[in-house]
């Protein structure tokens, strides 16, 4: 029986390993899927994430809503401003975190990476999470 297409109305989140609240998407779990995963995800007002990387998995990112800074690299050193519409590629094993530049409003994302289990690649970095203010 060929595989058919799959819709996931479900609205609740979950808190991820990188300190966010992402909802709960498309995944091997939810829908089967093998080769890629895709959520949304929230930085709360003034929010960020904690410095981590994905092993072996690309990572795409689209801003729905606000402006997010994201610091990449060994050394967290490269920085990019992302405003709503934007789309952001992470490479495989590329060290990352984003802050919500807004005190006030949430920044809400799509996120979609070639890991279809999402979390299992995540590698948390706290050696890293210091050298953002």
């Amino acid at each position: 029986m060929k595989p058919l297409c799959r819709v996931l109305s479900s609205k609740g989140t979950f808190m991820a390993k990188t300190g966010l609240p992402y909802r709960f998407g498309l995944t091997a779990e939810s829908v089967g899927a093998t080769g890629l995963s895709m959520h949304v995800i929230t930085i709360p007002p003034g929010g960020r994430a904690m410095a981590h990387k994905h092993e072996g998995h690309e990572s795409m990112l689209f801003l729905m809503s606000g402006e997010a800074e994201t610091f990449s690299g060994d050394d967290l050193s490269e920085r990019v401003i992302l405003k709503a519409g934007d789309l952001q590629y992470i490479p495989a094993g590329c060290a990352h975190l984003s802050i919500n530049l807004s005190q006030t409003e949430s920044c809400v994302g799509v996120v979609a990476r070639t890991d279809p289990n999402e979390q299992e690649s995540v590698v948390m970095l706290p050696e890293l999470d210091t050298l953002v203010g």
